[in-house]
């Protein structure tokens, strides 16, 4: 099972540590407001109150032994970047780090952590992008310039298979698999990897790979 720690209970970091919980990682949540850790208590392993700027009190906590921590503070940066530097001296395995500016991303990306995590920007990003092309069910970006999307299929593409339409040749654009619908009242899907002679059909959804440049370029109706 995944552990990973989450310090700082604020919206972000609460509704992060319980998803985390939800999905079967091991979570340690740390916050130095007792009535967020009584708040959270019941749905994490570890729930602790304590001074995360503190380095006896933090590596008493056993980070360096977990997958991944995530420093959530997000009002106060002089406590979040404390707290960073304390957890990269432990050694723990993956950091990642809420900032609230891009001045405060530049600082934590200057320290080496691993991830910069921007949540309000991010949350910007995905429904303007999202509003831009109403067939979009989902972004995942994982390297700068690049994302995986969940998207509906275009008029366009309704009833041809990826042989037809080149869609690597033509857009520049990977298509790693199709979610087509199984039960349309509950909305159900299942996932394959489909092949060039796939029929694409009006209610799959496409999981598409390529640059941001590319994937915007697609048709959108």
């Amino acid at each position: 099972m995944p552990r990973a720690a989450v310090i700082g209970l604020g919206r972000f970091g609460m509704e992060l540590a319980k998803q985390l919980a939800a999905s079967r990682v091991e979570v340690l949540a740390i916050d130095q407001r007792i009535e967020l850790i009584d708040e959270i208590k019941e749905a994490v392993d570890v729930a602790v109150c304590m001074d995360s700027t503190d380095k006896q009190a933090l590596a008493s906590q056993d980070i360096d032994t977990l997958d991944v921590c995530i420093v959530a503070i997000g009002e106060n940066f002089e406590n979040a970047l404390l707290t960073t530097v304390l957890v990269k001296k432990l050694g723990v395995k993956r950091l990642l780090v809420r900032a609230q500016t891009t001045t405060h991303a530049e600082i934590f990306d200057q320290i080496g952590v691993d991830e910069v995590i921007r949540p309000e920007l991010q949350a910007g990003q995905h429904i303007a992008r999202r509003l831009a092309n109403p067939q979009l069910e989902d972004v995942l970006i994982f390297q700068k310039g690049f994302a995986l999307i969940e998207v509906r299929p275009p008029q366009d593409f309704i009833g041809k298979t990826p042989r037809i339409l080149g869609l690597r040749e033509e857009f520049n654009v990977n298509l790693v698999a199709i979610k087509r619908e199984i039960d349309t009242e509950k909305q159900n899907f299942s996932t394959s990897v489909p092949s060039a002679d796939d029929e694409i059909a009006e209610s799959d959804i496409l999981v598409l790979v390529g640059s941001d440049q590319a994937l915007k370029a697609l048709p959108t109706d």
